[in-house]
């Protein structure tokens, strides 16, 4: 493969990577929006949606610093998709738990989306990018591990209002 594909790859992969943090941004904020009693729940992913769009504006440069454009037909079905996503957790009983384990597999989607990106740039000698995806990757594997190290408590919190019925559970 030339350097020339090698470096096309990237720029691919970086459109991709744009994509996906576009739509865990739709995704998060559509949750966020909808938490109102796991307040420690909301708080990081308030905090994750920050990183998100810090994660986008890094991820843009890089782009446009390579001269590549966002890919409109990915971040359009990209957002498509994550509002589906949030809109479908509107139906379901348990969305609160349902929705922290999406978002734990979102998540690792993301950290092995960076880990490829990070040594496909530094195959080809981009250093920028590397550094980048370097700085994003420790981001990501962050929110995994509180996500996994809080789904006992949000699911035993979800069961416990679930059964009063003076509580919602859902959200």
């Amino acid at each position: 493969m030339s350097e020339t594909a090698k470096t096309e790859n990237v720029a691919d992969w970086l459109r991709d990577a744009y994509a996906m943090e576009q739509q865990a941004e739709t995704m998060l904020k559509s949750q966020s929006a909808r938490l109102e009693n796991y307040p420690k729940l909301k708080a990081r992913i308030d905090q994750h949606i920050e990183e998100t769009r810090g994660q986008q504006e890094l991820l843009k440069g890089c782009l446009d610093r390579l001269g590549v454009s966002p890919s409109t037909v990915k971040d359009l079905g990209a957002k498509l998709m994550a509002m589906g996503q949030g809109v479908s957790g509107m139906f379901v009983s348990d969305e609160v738990v349902k929705g922290a384990m999406a978002g734990y597999v979102f998540e690792h989607l993301e950290i092995v989306s960076y880990t490829s990106l990070i040594a496909a740039a530094k195959a080809v000698g981009d250093t920028e990018t590397q550094r980048v995806c370097e700085q994003i990757l420790p981001q990501e594997e962050a929110m995994a591990k509180w996500l996994i190290e809080h789904i006992d408590e949000i699911t035993t919190a979800f069961l416990e209002r679930a059964a009063n019925p003076d509580t919602q559970a859902k959200r």
